[in-house]
């Protein structure tokens, strides 16, 4: 496969997960495994519409299909999720640079997930709990602005029941029936108690949770080296010649998405 020719793929299952978000289980038709890194991307394209650059959600895996999580936003988009099992898309990827794992394991890892930015950590968190025992303590927060727009909902909760991993959830606006927290997701960092030393902490999510929940992880004593943050928004074409994700010399769809805070802090408009 080119990075410029997409490869035919079949869709498999369509499973619906909020109004406007929906789980998409694809295949390659060349039965290979898509092969990626949590935290990177494919382009795909919907024929005689368009396409657009989608976050791998799924862990890698030997095996070959992979999950797409997709929000209604454009037309590409609503084409997607108009599709029915065992319709062809195509797919160019993966690309960019995901999250690599040897600077995990052995350490204790703190997940910031806000919307939609839980598709593409959820490819990091199930990477993690598969091999569980390579790595220390595992907490994660998750915000949404509704309970009805909290995504993959079952997984929540085997999360939250997960006797090794510390797991805590908020709203900006509950409903009657809403238990857990209301606030914005740093309004989560004083229920647990970890340890900034030995924490890498991973945020993925709309692009003003960054600014805060960088400030709240560095007033706790959080190094800019052990922040890792995924600029995914910015992307389109994957290769980096149209220069849509461009800040200064740096390109997200190759140099990125996923980077180190470190580099990025004196970046103007980065964050």
């Amino acid at each position: 496969m080119t990075i410029y020719k997409p490869e035919i793929a079949r869709i498999n299952r369509i499973e619906k997960l909020t109004k406007t978000e929906s789980l998409l289980e694809i295949e390659l038709l060349s039965g290979k495994s898509l092969g990626h890194q949590p935290g990177q991307f494919v382009e795909v394209s919907v024929f005689g519409v368009g396409e657009a650059p989608i976050s791998i959600s799924s862990a890698p895996s030997d095996l070959a299909p992979f999950q797409l999580c997709v929000r209604v936003i454009g037309n590409v988009t609503s084409a997607l999720c108009s599709k029915k099992p065992g319709d062809k898309i195509g797919i160019r990827g993966p690309f960019g640079k995901g999250f690599d794992l040897k600077h995990f394991k052995g350490k204790d890892i703190l997940f910031v997930a806000g919307g939609l930015g839980l598709a593409p950590l959820r490819s990091l968190i199930w990477s993690v709990l598969k091999s569980r025992k390579d790595y220390g303590k595992v907490y994660i927060l998750y915000g949404a602005k509704r309970p009805q727009e909290l995504l993959f909902k079952e997984e929540l909760k085997n999360w939250r029941e997960r006797e090794d991993v510390e797991y805590h959830v908020t709203v900006d606006v509950g409903d009657e029936k809403w238990q857990d927290n209301v606030g914005v997701i740093t309004t989560l960092l004083p229920y647990i108690q970890f340890n900034p030393a030995k924490t890498q902490a991973v945020i993925v999510g709309p692009p003003i949770m960054y600014r805060f929940v960088i400030r709240e992880l560095k007033n706790l004593g959080t190094p800019d080296k052990k922040i890792w943050v995924s600029l995914e928004r910015k992307m389109k074409c994957g290769v980096g010649k149209c220069g849509h994700c461009q800040i200064n010399d740096i390109y997200v769809c190759q140099d990125g998405p996923v980077f180190n805070y470190e580099k990025l802090k004196n970046l103007p408009e980065a964050i």
